[in-house]
């Protein structure tokens, strides 16, 4: 889950990270009163989950409260990169002498955490990184040691900050890493932190993203979801436990195991070049254990998509063997009927792997309305394409 800034600034506050004080305006009559609040010059910046804020225009340094209503009026409502300005955080004006770079992020490759630090902080921190990487400082961090304020002056030191930011930028730093351990976080980032004119270092900004893997024992971050933005159908999905996510196309996908469940999107996008240029409409991966309920909120879920036309279910028999996913399959017919949602979208159906013959059987015996069994992937894929063609 990505953050907000005006969330990250807060949880930074949690922790004792110096930040500017900011109000969150939805109107331009709530960001003229935050900015008469804060008094004095003001920056209205827009809240978006995207980085370019400010070459797109949505950050504005105001005089007063009445030019802050002005940029406000500007910022609320204009798209950047896809993503529309529903609200601004009107920030009191920090009086930069300085910008740096910090963050911490994992590192996969080489599975361990790393920091990333550099004096050339700012707006163009992407082109340092790219035309001068010797600028921008890669540093390793231990999950067993951490980072403390020692550590944390060596890693601001080698990233080249001044002799006059290196206590306070320790102390951030180590703040920091806390965030990063203890909110469970897959990123910590601020672009920029900033030495001001009286020789304070702050964090002007603030990007986190919170691992939802961790949400069991996160229950707090709940809190930071953004619901407005969030689709329908994936929360709930959500509410079921279901891994959805709902996608353009008209052939609802349901495949257990992520990776199959992702070629099967490759398989169907290629075959519905054929049919008008059929989609996947979603990705849903129903895991290993495919009970009837876990079926039938499945296909309750994909079917409630309007744009979904016909129905692509391909499962390979592991540890779940095929014969438990047919009658999962026969199960889930009875119990959507029994809701009063009778399944009259077509319903192609591939079992391949342990106990796939008699799967099949199961599904043959049953004789379920709409329901087709093809024996490939590649030929599954081609009829749900077809078939969604048909439909459209």
């Amino acid at each position: 889950m990505d953050l907000f800034e005006h969330q990250a600034k807060e949880l930074f506050a949690e922790y004792g990270i110096p930040v500017p004080r900011g109000v969150v305006a939805h109107t331009v009559e709530e960001a003229r009163a935050a900015a008469e609040r804060l008094t004095g010059r003001v920056v209205v910046k827009a809240q978006v989950k995207t980085g370019g804020r400010g070459k797109a225009g949505g950050v504005k340094v105001a005089a007063d409260a009445a030019d802050a209503e002005g940029k406000a009026t500007g910022i609320l409502g204009m798209d950047i990169k896809g993503h529309t300005v529903h609200k601004v955080l009107v920030e009191e004006a920090s009086a930069i002498a300085e910008e740096y770079y910090f963050s911490f992020l994992l590192d996969r490759a080489n599975r361990t955490f790393l920091a990333i630090c550099s004096a050339a902080g700012g707006m163009d921190i992407e082109e340092v990184a790219h035309s001068t990487p010797d600028k921008v400082a890669k540093i390793p961090v231990s999950p067993l040691t951490g980072v403390d304020r020692a550590r944390g002056r060596e890693i601001a030191q080698a990233g080249g900050l001044p002799e006059a930011a290196l206590d306070g930028a320790a102390e951030i730093i180590e703040k920091l890493w806390a965030v990063f351990v203890d909110e469970d976080a897959t990123l910590v980032e601020v672009n920029p932190m900033i030495l001001t004119a009286d020789g304070e270092v702050k964090a002007l900004d603030g990007k986190v993203t919170l691992d939802d893997n961790a949400t069991f024992r996160q229950t707090e971050h709940e809190s930071y979801a953004d619901k407005a933005a969030e689709d329908p159908l994936e929360a709930r999905a959500k509410e079921k436990d279901l891994n959805y996510v709902k996608l353009d196309g008209s052939v609802g996908i349901i495949g257990n195991g992520a990776g199959l469940v992702m070629s099967t999107l490759d398989v169907v996008a290629y075959a519905g070049e054929t049919f008008g240029g059929q989609k996947p409409a979603n990705f849903l991966d129903i895991g290993g254990g495919a009970s009837a309920e876990v079926m039938a909120n499945g296909l309750e879920i994909v079917l409630s998509d309007p744009s979904v036309k016909s129905v692509f279910v391909n499962v390979f028999g592991g540890i779940t063997a095929c014969d438990a996913v047919a009658n999962g399959i026969v199960s889930a017919f009875k119990l959507l009927d029994e809701r009063g949602e009778t399944v009259t979208h077509p319903l192609v159906v591939r079992l391949d792997g342990n106990n796939a013959t008699l799967g099949r059987q199961i599904l043959a015996d049953a004789a379920l309305d709409g329901v087709e069994l093809v024996d490939t992937m590649d030929d599954a894929a081609k009829r749900a394409a077809e078939l969604a063609a048909v439909g459209a």
